[in-house]
């Protein structure tokens, strides 16, 4: 009986597994930042560029979220969703990638996160449960799920329009409220951000004597 019930498990799995698709988000305004942090080069090209060449080992396309009528030069073979919703921060990004392609899961990955890297993504896609609403990682500064590395499943649409409903357009408190699957980081500082001028110094001191990925 174990056997079977292992086969069935696995049978449900595959049929409940959406196509995963990469979003970068890149429509922030960047107000703490003072310039565009999808264009900031950490490595010798633009973040934003970065995150999708390391969706795209990943996932089957990767599109990049901006906001309506928002400016990206320099990233030509990236294709772009606009937000079709209200100033929702990422929600209205990752609902707005869900509108555009309702049959997909997103990994959803934000631009700021300079320490990303290839193992980091490829354990996440390894660990997705599509039964979920979410798989994502456990913060390494808290333990507190990270909404903006994370594979958001197709369900997701309808918990995320009903928290924005109510106000409430925080991805992390979804998740919170939702029992995704979590994972451990490997590496600690794969999802660590810069948002500041002083940030991103730092973070591109760091990086500064690291092999090109």
């Amino acid at each position: 009986m174990d056997g079977i019930a292992a086969l069935i498990e696995a049978f449900v799995h595959r049929r409940a597994e959406a196509p995963l698709y990469g979003l970068v988000l890149a429509g922030g305004e960047s107000r703490r930042m003072g310039r565009p942090k999808w264009a900031l080069d950490y490595r010798g090209e633009p973040q934003a560029q970065r995150t999708a060449r390391l969706l795209g080992a990943v996932c089957a396309r990767v599109f990049l979220s901006v906001r309506p009528g928002q400016a990206v030069e320099g990233l030509p073979e990236v294709e772009r969703i606009e937000d079709r919703f209200p100033a929702w921060g990422p929600v209205a990004g990752i609902l707005s990638a869900m509108e555009a392609h309702p049959e997909a899961a997103w990994l959803v990955a934000a631009c700021d996160l300079p320490f990303l890297d290839a193992p980091t993504l490829e354990a996440l896609v390894a660990g997705r449960d599509p039964l979920k609403i979410a798989t994502a990682y456990r913060s390494a500064h808290g333990g507190l799920p990270e909404p903006l590395c994370a594979v958001w499943e197709p369900r997701a649409r309808q918990r995320l329009l009903q928290a924005a409903g109510i106000g409430m357009t925080c991805p992390r408190k979804v998740l919170i409220e939702s029992a995704p699957r979590l994972l451990d980081l490997a590496n600690p500082s794969a999802l660590d951000n810069a948002n500041t001028p002083a940030e991103y110094e730092s973070a591109r001191a760091a990086l500064r004597p690291a092999a090109q990925p």
